[in-house]
């Protein structure tokens, strides 16, 4: 579905050891054979193992028997849509890499994608270079070592290993989008945040089309969180500036 925007001769080999140093597995999901095979060649080229998947249940049954480094999905699939797919993966891993392929340019698919969890969304035709410049800005995101792994506050407490939130010593069920928006600010606790940053860091999405799904997401966590989410204690909106976690 789509066509690569650069002529795939274009695309050689950058890292010298990249076939004799596997980069991790990445699994592409498309169901195009000719930008199937474009992108197999993109990857291993970088030294990435590739599998790849033509429908969304096989998709999902690969996931399900061994997860992946990162997921480059197309969302017009067939059986299982990449929304669905989307959505369930990152329910089953907050934290994996997904990465959305799409010749449809509405904006709201878009927000829906990223709402779902997508952590960005290319638009065919697109650049291979670019494409796989996002895959490993998702995978150094994901990579990054966190500066705690627990956390607490009032009746709060937090894993971020096991990626788990409690509260009174009950799991409280936060979406992917959700816990990361906790943990980003809990862990950058009492340093002012900008929407920005936040959709930068968050989503790893820089032109993202609307800021307004930071304040619904801050809105979720007061309300999950907060003993008085009309008044809240730890996640305080800075006006004009973004929120600020204060434990």
């Amino acid at each position: 579905m789509g066509n690569l925007a650069t002529p795939l001769s274009t695309v050689r080999t950058v890292n010298p050891a990249a076939s004799t140093k596997p980069a991790g597995r990445i699994l592409v999901v498309e169901d195009d054979p000719a930008v199937q095979k474009a992108l197999r060649r993109l990857f291993e080229t970088e030294g990435y193992a590739v599998e790849t998947q033509s429908d969304g249940r096989s998709a999902l049954d690969s996931f399900q028997s061994s997860a992946p480094a990162a997921v480059v999905l197309d969302l017009r699939l067939p059986k299982v849509s990449g929304r669905d797919v989307c959505k369930e993966i990152k329910a089953m891993a907050p934290t994996l890499p997904i990465i959305v392929l799409s010749a449809a340019s509405d904006v709201s698919d878009k927000v829906l994608l990223l709402e779902l969890g997508a952590d960005d969304y290319v638009t065919k035709p697109f650049s291979p270079r670019e494409l796989l410049a996002r895959v490993r800005a998702a995978l150094r995101h994901t990579a990054r070592t966190p500066d705690a792994q627990v956390a607490s506050f009032d009746d709060i407490t937090a894993d971020f290993k096991k990626m788990e939130v409690k509260r009174d010593g009950r799991v409280v069920v936060l979406t992917a989008q959700e816990f990361k928006t906790f943990q980003f600010l809990v862990q950058n606790a009492d340093r002012v945040i900008s929407r920005d940053e936040l959709l930068n860091e968050v989503w790893g999405y820089q032109n993202y089309p609307s800021t307004r799904t930071v304040d619904n997401h801050i809105l979720k966590l007061r309300q999950k969180l907060e003993k008085d989410p009309s008044s809240p204690v730890h996640f305080r909106t800075v006006h004009g500036m973004g929120y600020k976690f204060i434990r």
